[in-house]
């Protein structure tokens, strides 16, 4: 099993990936940053329904400066969700401010609420890091799955992930006759070659969501991440095998159980060749991606040469070993998979 021992180092969103981020509509100015939600008075526990602690804090903010930053946030939702139709957000208000404590990021997670109808929705605020950026980009092109996201300097907007966390899959649906068990290791085995090609780490079942989909016949599952922190960074190369962490055993051992060796590789086949037709449909969008994420630095010498010496001992590919950053083992990664290259 793998386990990651320290905290990610925060990188900075480099002027090249910043010019990136702008010229596919990713980069706004907005009235509210991350920093000044740091700014909170006083905070308490949020417990769950079952009265556990859930590490989230609802913060508050003097009583001079609520209107401000409601109203800000409003607006951020409006170009989030509506490209800045303000229109959009008469009816809405902010209902609550959350603060995690726990993990890389420490994000802020806004609570909307429609006022005529009390339905709800969510978005969170972190401190842009270069890995998570690239981690969402590469998310929204490769993956089946779109990520909606704005950045303004130093913060980073993200859209909710609706879905169930994946470990309370493993305690409230895996049980007998509750789901299609083939269809979720289906699911767990091209979740897990995804997350492989793109060299996405850290996918423990609390860092990625479910989300089921009733069909005609059965229910659809997909597996999301909901966590990007962790791309391009660590240096083992089972980090970015989600079958290694002892989290997701739940979900390794319905494939044991249902699926065959013979099964396992066709479909790791199948999420191969579909990663590399999205390869040629967003080919301009990955080239220009590539070509800022390998003249980056988003990890240490150290975890660079462990990953590319590590890799080029996987595929038994010596070219490997004359990558330089985590950018170049990325596009050699996505070449691999994509036997016509676009890249």
């Amino acid at each position: 099993m793998t386990d990651i021992q320290k905290k990610k180092i925060h990188y900075e969103v480099s002027e090249n990936l910043s010019r990136y981020l702008s010229g596919y509509s990713r980069s706004f100015l907005i009235p509210v940053r991350y920093e000044d939600l740091l700014r909170y008075e006083n905070s308490m526990p949020l417990i769950d329904k079952q009265g556990r602690d859930t590490l989230w804090e609802s913060v508050m903010f003097p009583y001079g400066e609520m209107d401000e930053i409601n109203s800000g946030l409003t607006s951020i939702y409006a170009q989030l969700q509506a490209g800045g139709d303000t229109s959009v957000i008469e009816h809405l208000s902010i209902d609550r401010i959350d603060y995690c404590t726990f993990g890389n990021s420490n994000p802020f997670r806004i609570r909307v609420i429609n006022n005529f109808n009390d339905n709800y929705d969510y978005f969170y605020m972190k401190t842009a890091d270069a890995s998570r950026v690239y981690g969402a980009e590469i998310e929204h092109i490769l993956s089946p799955n779109r990520i909606n996201y704005i950045i303004d300097g130093s913060t980073l907007v993200e859209e909710h992930i609706a879905g169930i966390p994946g470990d309370h899959f493993i305690e409230e649906y895996m049980k007998p006759k509750r789901i299609n068990e083939i269809r979720v290791a289906k699911e767990f085995i091209k979740f897990n070659e995804r997350c492989f090609v793109c060299l996405l780490g850290d996918m423990r079942s609390y860092n990625f969501v479910i989300d089921m989909t009733p069909d005609f016949d059965a229910v659809q599952y997909r597996i999301r991440s909901i966590d990007f922190d962790q791309e391009c960074y660590e240096g083992k190369k089972n980090m970015y095998l989600p079958q290694f962490f002892k989290e997701n055993k739940a979900y390794v051992d319905l494939c044991i159980s249902h699926i065959t060796p013979e099964t396992v590789a066709q479909y790791q086949k199948e999420e191969r060749a579909l990663i590399a037709k999205r390869l040629y449909a967003g080919r301009h969008r990955i080239t220009d991606l590539m070509i800022v994420m390998t003249q980056d630095v988003i990890s240490t010498p150290e975890k660079v040469v462990q990953l590319r010496t590590e890799l080029a001992q996987h595929y038994n590919e010596p070219e490997f070993l004359d990558c330089g950053n985590m950018g170049s083992i990325l596009k050699l990664n996505l070449q691999i998979a994509d036997k016509d290259s676009v890249l």
